[in-house]
């Protein structure tokens, strides 16, 4: 930003309510100067044209796995489950070059954008040549997802992952997992490369890939190496039965059991999935101080199963959302997904809402995943808060599922009412990134994924 920005809007959603008369400034850095309710408009101040709300941070991304959304969906053989989707989609991993990496991500990330998403945290571990030596630059395939996001103007956090295992009882990874080899020093100094390149709205913390794919020995030369360094450590967690059962075999301890007593993480930690928890895995979970991240649509499509979400509530663990394989791409949809899930599963209406404390699911929700949407992304604060990077969506009021609405049940209707783009702008450091729904490098990204598509599966059709 060149300089300074004032923006007001007619109603906006602060501090767990929809306030009146808004006065929001930015600062040149592109964060939040001040926030205050109940200004009449000023002059010279930018006037927004809907009700306003904070964007979320999409905690949890494969960027890669865009190009296999829809081609998973068959079943030729008695069952299919998680691992059998796996091992196809390992068949996309092993051809996709850096240049169709970052046609494929920039498509993406202008769906999350679209989707009400301004932050992605990509899980990176396809980092390889396709038969698994180095590129020249090691980075290749992390550029190509940081020119994406830049192409876009949505900001990313990059999350090279530690992948050096194919199981807890196995020294080495399997053939078709030759792209994703790594280990903690190799991660450790992508990250500082990629926090070193000064690029904007770019940083960057690491990930282990999981408690089978990386071993004790990874797990603490890692944290050796990241010591007390400020920043964000993701690790995929309890996502599937069998990785129970394969944990409890090779340790003794269910795999959050395992992580609490063994590695001690603390708030910079990010458990993605913990679907199959206990109580005592959620209470370790909770005085660790660790976040939780929740991808229920992908979840949904992996059939893996559904989460502790009352538990998770109940316990005030810091929770956030993920597209992670991206068969979903925007947060309503995600947390439609995620409250409907519970409902199947116990028979029970409105399961996030709490009596007494926050009566609606919807607002719920929504209020737990913006509260836990900084610490994945390595930030302070997020959302309407001095000191938050100036992102926020605002909202069509003529959209399908708030026309006519009450704004006390605005966010209700947006969760399990809308439908279609609900959104008529998303800004990102105070700059406005999508306008009616469009994006001025819309027509050449689009062109570019059809293109990278057409090259990975026109065999398909032969």
């Amino acid at each position: 930003m060149s300089g300074t920005r004032t923006f007001w809007a007619a109603e906006a959603w602060i501090e767990g309510r929809w306030q009146r008369d808004v006065l929001l400034e930015a600062g040149s850095d592109g964060h939040w100067l001040r926030i205050s309710a109940g200004v009449p408009l000023p002059a010279g101040a930018e006037q927004l044209q809907g009700p306003v709300m904070p964007s979320l941070v999409d905690a949890h991304s494969h960027a890669f796995q865009r190009a296999f959304v829809g081609l998973a969906e068959r079943r030729d053989s008695g069952s299919d489950d998680f691992w059998s989707w796996r091992d196809r989609m390992y068949g996309v991993a092993l051809r996709i070059t850096p240049e169709q990496l970052q046609a494929i991500a920039a498509q993406l990330y202008l769906e999350l954008l679209r989707g009400g998403y301004t932050q992605v945290c990509e899980f990176h571990y396809l980092q390889h040549r396709e038969d698994g030596s180095a590129f020249d630059d090691e980075l290749a395939m992390s550029w190509a997802l940081a020119d994406a996001a830049q192409a876009v103007g949505i900001g990313l956090t990059m999350l090279p992952v530690l992948y050096a295992h194919a199981g807890f009882q196995q020294a080495e990874l399997r053939p078709d997992q030759r792209r994703f080899a790594t280990d903690a020093d190799w991660i450790w100094q992508a990250s500082q490369r990629i926090n070193a390149a000064g690029r904007s709205l770019l940083n960057a913390g690491v990930a282990l890939h999981s408690l089978r794919a990386a071993h004790a020995a990874d797990i603490r030369r890692l944290q050796s190496l990241v010591g007390d360094a400020d920043l964000p450590i993701h690790i995929h967690i309890s996502e599937q039965q069998q990785e129970v059962h394969d944990c409890l075999a090779a340790t003794g301890q269910r795999p959050m059991q395992w992580l609490a007593h063994e590695f001690k993480p603390d708030a910079r930690w990010q458990l993605v999935h913990a679907t199959h928890s206990t109580p005592e895995e959620i209470e370790q979970v909770r005085a660790s101080g660790a976040g939780v991240v929740i991808c229920p649509g992908t979840e949904a499509n992996l059939g893996d199963g559904l989460c502790d979400l009352p538990g998770w509530l109940a316990a005030g663990v810091p929770l956030s959302l993920g597209s992670d394989s991206h068969v979903t791409r925007d947060w309503v949809e995600e947390l439609r997904w995620l409250e409907y899930g519970q409902r199947l599963g116990m028979q029970r209406r409105n399961v996030a809402a709490a009596p007494g404390l926050q009566a609606s699911s919807g607002e719920r929700l929504f209020e737990a995943m913006l509260a836990g949407s900084a610490a994945p992304a390595g930030f302070k604060a997020w959302g309407f808060k001095p000191g938050a990077r100036a992102d926020f969506l605002v909202l069509d009021p003529q959209a399908s599922g708030l026309l006519g609405l009450p704004s006390s049940a605005r966010l209700d209707g947006l969760i399990f009412g809308s439908q279609g783009q609900v959104l008529s702008q998303v800004y990102v450091a105070g700059e406005c990134r999508l306008h009616q729904g469009g994006h001025p490098q819309r027509p050449a990204i689009g062109a570019a994924f059809g293109k990278a598509m057409h090259s990975l599966w026109s065999a398909a059709d032969e």
